[in-house]
């Protein structure tokens, strides 16, 4: 069946199989950066935006995608790069493998919530593991990121 909906600002159309999630067409169509990880909702490492909402992709059918916007991180591209400096700042980036979606997450934390408080962020990160750290350096580049500016 044919699925057409919007990816990073551009109109896609994919011809897919009754039945497949939406993190196996992305990565069938080279959108590496949505990573798989448990294929059960529970880490997060395969998030997209959904509309705007941070959604785990191996859950959403891809035919639900129909006429919707999904964004990756390579839609955030500027942000998730002002973000990873961050990161690094405070040593947060260690194997990277759930920076693209800790960033989708942050990104849309930032686009509800304007002046978000520690406990906002680590309350809209529970749905991300990071197997590497303890939080606390991710939590304090997310806040010095929330915090600029700039």
């Amino acid at each position: 069946m044919k699925v057409n909906f919007i990816l990073n600002g551009v109109a896609k159309s994919y011809e897919v199989p009754c039945g497949e999630f939406l993190l196996e067409t992305l990565r069938k169509n080279q959108v590496h950066s949505v990573r798989r990880g448990c294929d059960s909702t529970s880490c997060g490492i395969c998030t997209v935006l959904f509309d705007g909402k941070p959604v785990p992709s191996c859950s959403v059918l891809t035919v639900r995608a129909e006429g919707h916007q999904i964004t990756t991180v390579e839609g955030i591209a500027e942000e998730a790069e002002k973000l990873s400096g961050f990161f690094g700042k405070e040593g947060a980036d260690q194997c990277g493998f759930c920076n693209p979606s800790l960033a989708l997450v942050v990104y849309a934390l930032k686009q509800e919530n304007h002046q978000p408080s520690e406990k906002d962020v680590i309350q809209y990160l529970a749905g991300n593991l990071c197997r590497c750290s303890g939080y606390k350096s991710q939590q304090k580049a997310i806040m010095a990121y929330l915090e600029d500016r700039a």
